[in-house]
């Protein structure tokens, strides 16, 4: 019997820390002219935004009760223990769905431990809750440090994003098409964030990419906690060189930090488009720092 810790592709965990960890990532579903593609098992984050680029309709949904059971399955039939990081419930339906799977799971297998953690986090908030909590099982810390390590990462995860485009959000439904035209001419850049409720959330209008870039690196000053002692994530939508550019003014302004990073994948950047920006980070100091250094 081993302990195994599992999460969702909209965590947008890295390759090398799946690859270092062997980390179980269960993809979500992505609809490209009807046909059902899997994100980061299928359809990787490159050719994802070249298709988003060029016009084709992207559709995404949240990974079904049917998924999550067969992910799940062979765990409880081997009689191992699971923790599963899962995507906000302020953002798609992913923790109801995977609880209908436990149900159904242990009407097979009663003696089968799987511990949900709704996240309240997207994208690289939740991918770094998860190498936390990674790091926390490989330097031995119980399963019940662990799982208030991750409760405790997630509540404190501040994740701030802007887009280069208002069309994605227009086109989800989460922006008026005056309000899309009148930001457009007025080159208008919304800072998002993921609130307490794990839902998305406009906090502010800035004018001009370069003002929104920087009022990012701002938040992380004003809301982070001891920046020294844990990573900064940077995600990105197909713009590695503006990612660069961040990490530069993050250092800048506030000196050498550790980052990690990677793209913003298909569950969010299908709804806001290429070239998002999102920095990622605690509130607080750890108090599981001991296990990251």
């Amino acid at each position: 019997m081993a302990l195994k810790i599992v999460t969702d592709s909209a965590s947008d965990t890295p390759k090398w820390v799946t690859r270092r960890f062997g980390l179980h990532v269960i993809p979500t579903p992505v609809v490209i002219d009807e046909k059902d593609y899997f994100d980061g098992q299928t359809l990787m984050p490159e050719e994802f935004y070249k298709i988003l680029s060029s016009g084709v309709n992207i559709k995404t949904y949240h990974i079904n009760a049917h998924m999550f059971y067969n992910h799940f399955k062979p765990y409880a039939e081997r009689g191992d223990e699971v923790i599963y990081i899962c995507f906000s419930t302020g953002i798609a339906g992913t923790f109801n769905a995977a609880n209908i799977a436990k149900t159904e799971l242990l009407e097979q297998y009663p003696d089968f431990e799987l511990t949900i953690i709704d996240s309240k986090c997207a994208s690289l908030g939740f991918g770094l809750a998860t190498y936390y909590a990674l790091l926390m099982q490989e330097k031995g810390a119980s399963k019940e440090d662990i799982i208030e390590g991750i409760r405790w990462h997630c509540e404190h995860m501040e994740m701030v994003f802007t887009v280069n485009t208002l069309e994605y959000l227009f086109k989800g439904g989460r922006l008026s098409r005056t309000s899309a035209i009148a930001g457009g001419l007025l080159d208008i850049k919304p800072i998002i964030q993921v609130n307490d409720e794990g839902a998305l959330e406009s906090i502010e209008k800035v004018r001009g990419r370069n003002k929104a870039l920087k009022r990012l690196v701002e938040l992380l000053g004003e809301r982070g906690g001891g920046l020294s002692q844990q990573r900064i994530a940077i995600a990105h939508g197909d713009d590695a060189r503006t990612m660069e550019l961040v990490k530069e003014q993050i250092t800048s302004a506030y000196g050498e930090v550790k980052f990690i990073d990677n793209y913003v994948g298909c569950a969010i950047g299908a709804h806001t488009g290429p070239g998002i920006i999102g920095v990622i980070f605690l509130n607080e100091v750890s108090p599981y720092r001991e296990y990251f250094e």
